[in-house]
């Protein structure tokens, strides 16, 4: 059985900055800077409660940051270690994150991925995400996306 997503330790903040650097490393050549997510401070995430993480063999395979903004739910990161990506980790970290949000009583999540991250845009797209616009946020251009959790 899969360890189950849980709440980051204050002792984990290296490790979720280990993970988030290594799943966003390779977007830096395609972006041509560093991604929003590996500038974040995860020990004050983590201190503020938004920040949750999947527990791998001997440290933690994946991170989900997950914030309230504007009277909604927003998926702000998604991260998985490089070398375990295709075994449903970051759609299983997504579920969390739609699971979280119809908790908390939303009627739908929202994310952000940069507009050059096709991949993402179509992962996100086949699990149901609509792009809803575009924003210029901290010098990134951005993609908003959607998904009614009806």
């Amino acid at each position: 059985m899969s360890p189950p997503i849980r709440r980051a330790r204050p002792d984990e903040a290296a490790a979720c900055t280990t993970v988030i650097a290594a799943a966003f490393t390779p977007w830096i050549a395609v972006i041509g800077r560093i991604p929003g997510p590996m500038a974040d401070d995860p020990v004050a995430r983590i201190a503020a409660g938004q920040c949750w993480v999947l527990p791998g063999d001997g440290g933690l395979a994946g991170v989900l940051v997950l914030e309230e903004k504007d009277g909604d739910l927003w998926l702000d990161t998604v991260a998985v270690l490089p070398d375990l990506t295709g075994q449903g980790l970051g759609r299983r970290l997504i579920a969390f994150a739609e699971a979280e949000a119809r908790t908390r009583g939303h009627a739908r999540l929202r994310l952000y991925t940069h507009v050059l991250m096709a991949a993402n845009r179509r992962l996100y797209a086949r699990l149901g995400y609509a792009e809803t616009g575009y924003v210029t946020q901290d010098g990134f251009e951005r993609v908003v996306m959607e998904k009614p959790l009806g």
